[in-house]
């Protein structure tokens, strides 16, 4: 068995790899990342087993990227002089569908980051505890854990909002 062409593996795991990045790097920092991470996939392709994982793979350089982007943006300054006004939700947007969405990706950004990559690695890319496990460093059950600890962390943030 070969490996499909390169651009059939990112139409069919782009969306994903995207949405965790997202999920573990926030908007801003998502799109680079996702960049990144096909730019490093595409260099180690040719060498890929014809029987891996794709998505397990791709999510795992994913993964070191966004640790990449976070430790670099812990070594920037950040100035902030007086910051602009937060914009509120469209009521032509969807303004309700639109805060939620925003209470949600606000409540998944404060989670701790082992809680964040395990929500995000489990539930939006659908990987098993074993091979977040791979990626996070640990076991299987603590995966488990974190991703039902964040969970149950997201059920209160969001009740409390409602």
């Amino acid at each position: 068995m070969s490996l499909p062409p390169f651009e059939r593996v990112v139409a069919e795991h782009g969306a994903v790899v995207l949405r965790v990045c997202r999920a573990v790097l926030g908007p801003v920092d998502a799109e680079d990342a996702w960049s990144e991470t096909f730019l490093a996939a595409l260099a180690a392709y040719p060498r890929l087993r014809p029987d891996s994982d794709v998505r397990a793979w791709l999510v795992t350089i994913a993964h070191r990227k966004a640790i990449d982007v976070t430790r670099a943006a812990a070594r920037r300054a950040v100035p902030v002089a007086d910051p602009p006004e937060p914009a509120g939700p469209s009521a032509a947007a969807g303004g309700d569908e639109l805060a939620r969405d925003l209470d949600l990706a606000a409540a998944v950004a404060a989670l701790p980051a082992k809680q964040k990559q395990a929500v995000a690695y489990h539930y939006l890319t659908g990987l098993p505890y074993a091979e977040i496990a791979e990626i996070l460093g640990g076991s299987a059950d603590a995966a488990r854990r974190a991703a039902a600890d964040g969970i149950a962390a997201l059920r209160r943030t969001m009740g409390a909002n409602r």
